[in-house]
């Protein structure tokens, strides 16, 4: 195994096109860092210029905090409060921190995953990790670490020279997945769907999946793409791939397919997985179909990695989701919570509720669906058609969280035949959960599920506390 690749001075100066204006007796740095308040001893500071401040200001408080030493803009006037401590001056910090995470991926010789989609991205690297650690050593990205800067950081952990690392290319405007996919360089593309996510920001979902359809650029002959064949708009941008495609598909045909599905609600689902290479039974208690797809994906990954399908079946088994993205929480008096919290957009919301209305349950079905931000004009008759879906899935109650959107949800349940009374609408998850809790019965299964912004997760919190 090749030794670790040493972050010296001279190699981070030449990866940012740098000059070395202070060495401050330093040969090499222990990491990187752009927050002074996570910033390990030893670590590289480098000062991001965002909207609202300059990283560079900071830098003093890194060196105090152990900084080795710092990256920061050309003519910056801070240098007499950094003491001894290296000092690298670039053109600008954030194109320098992608260079180095570059530099730092192409020294590695690590195969890089990358995925992007609307809905899954997370899940999908997840689980396609877990399959492909049966095998190799495999790094993610933490959590969400997904833009212009998260990506970077997360490429520096192949400093350890991993055999695989697995990351999610994030996006909500165009020429951002074009960005990300020049820093990382995948040899394998992961293209899980195009939805809803984000439209506030383009024309149109055809606008987001020419947005999303950057993941194909700088491709070559060896380059793999895992694509949706169930997703139009993914396979027609497709064909234009350089390199070789492998298709997947819940129901339909593709290289990777599922079939005699069954969907068992909040106990997962089963199926029959056919693959180039073979055949295995899956089941999983990841919930949905939505998630079946992830694992699909997964799944071609990991045969293109030679991971064999036997490893493939026993992890699926075991998979478990990540925080507030389907995680099936069983609480006392027979209360059943699927929190789904994390985030949410229209089409992941839609496959929230089919999973509730198939699942079996003591008490009633209840959907707690908060605002879905980031849809601008789209807004309105985006939440009205949630609102239509949820009173069509054979749902007993529905709670409705947010502005003028979640009325038209609460609104078009109701005309959609949901009973008045049975429909419920709160301005915030605070008093929702304020007057929700108590409501909750025993044997009730509930969904929660809203965007970030609507902070749903203290439903999740409070429901938790009232039947500990």
């Amino acid at each position: 195994m090749a030794p670790d690749i040493r972050l010296t001075v001279e190699f981070v100066a030449a990866a940012v096109a740098g000059e070395i204006v202070a060495r401050g007796g330093r040969e090499e740095f222990a990491g990187v860092s752009i927050d002074t308040r996570t910033l390990r001893p030893g670590e590289l500071y480098v000062g991001i210029r965002g909207d609202k401040y300059d990283g560079a200001d900071f830098s003093a408080a890194a060196v105090a905090a152990g900084a080795a030493g710092v990256v920061v803009p050309r003519g910056w006037s801070g240098m007499s409060g950094i003491g001894a401590a290296v000092v690298i001056v670039v053109d600008d910090t954030t194109t320098a921190l992608q260079a180095l995470a570059h530099a730092t991926r192409k020294a590695s010789g690590t195969n890089v995953v990358a995925i992007t989609g609307s809905a899954g991205k997370t899940t999908t690297k997840e689980v396609t990790a877990e399959f492909l650690g049966a095998k190799y050593r495999v790094i993610r990205n933490r959590g969400n670490l997904n833009n212009h800067l998260g990506l970077p950081l997360s490429l520096m952990e192949l400093t350890t020279r991993p055999d695989v690392a697995v990351v999610e290319l994030g996006m909500n405007h165009a020429g951002e997945i074009s960005t990300l996919v020049r820093i990382a360089e995948p040899d394998v593309r992961v293209w899980t769907n195009v939805g809803e996510a984000h439209l506030g920001f383009f024309a149109s979902l055809d606008a987001i999946a020419d947005a999303k359809a950057e993941i194909l650029e700088g491709a070559t002959r060896e380059s793999v793409l895992v694509a949706n064949a169930d997703d139009e708009l993914v396979t027609s941008r497709s064909k234009t791939f350089a390199g070789r495609v492998v298709s997947f598909s819940v129901d339909g045909q593709a290289d990777v397919r599922a079939a005699h599905v069954i969907d068992r609600g909040i106990d997962g689902t089963t199926a029959r997985v056919s693959t180039p290479v073979g055949a295995f039974d899956l089941r999983t208690p990841l919930v949905g179909r939505g998630n079946l797809a992830n694992i699909l994906a997964a799944t071609a990954v990991g045969i293109h990695f030679d991971v064999p399908l036997d490893a493939i079946a026993a992890r699926a088994a075991t998979l478990t989701p990540a925080q507030h993205r389907g995680d099936v929480i069983r609480l006392g008096h027979g209360v059943v919570v699927i929190d789904d919290s994390y985030n949410a957009n229209p089409t992941a919301t839609r496959r929230a509720i089919d999973v509730l209305s198939v699942s079996a349950t003591a008490g009633r079905r209840v959907a707690v669906i908060g605002e879905m931000l980031e849809l601008g004009d789209h807004g309105e008759a985006l939440h009205q058609q949630t609102g239509a879906a949820a009173a069509n899935a054979d749902i007993d109650e529905l709670v409705a969280i947010g502005g003028p959107n979640a009325v038209a949800i609460a609104v078009a349940a109701a005309v959609a035949g949901l009973p008045r009374g049975c429909v419920h609408y709160f301005k915030t998850s605070e008093d929702a959960a304020n007057a929700f809790a108590s409501y909750v019965a025993p044997g009730d299964l509930v969904l929660v599920k809203g965007s970030r912004g609507i902070r749903t997760d203290i439903v999740v919190d409070r429901l938790k506390a009232e039947f500990a």
